[in-house]
């Protein structure tokens, strides 16, 4: 099977995937800091425990808005 896309399409395609990628190594770079900073905070008070987790689930919205955009570029050039 055979696909045919404008060169406009196929780069709103790889644009939509640098958007997802953008996101998720954004995301992987702040838990990473946070993760750390989270764990070294609960050994010291274990009472902090559920404000490390809040910390930890904050920067996937870097992955949210990303999924985001792709979605809005695809849906400019007619992708879905």
């Amino acid at each position: 099977m055979v696909v045919s896309l404008s060169i406009g399409t196929a780069i709103a395609a790889v644009g939509a995937g640098l958007a997802i990628l953008g996101g998720a190594i954004g995301t992987g770079m702040a838990q990473a800091a946070v993760g750390s900073a989270g764990l070294g905070m609960i050994a010291e008070k274990p009472e902090s425990t559920g404000i490390a987790l809040l910390f930890y689930v904050l920067p996937e919205t870097l992955l949210i808005f990303g999924f985001v955009v792709a979605i809005l570029i695809m849906l400019s050039a007619g992708l879905i």
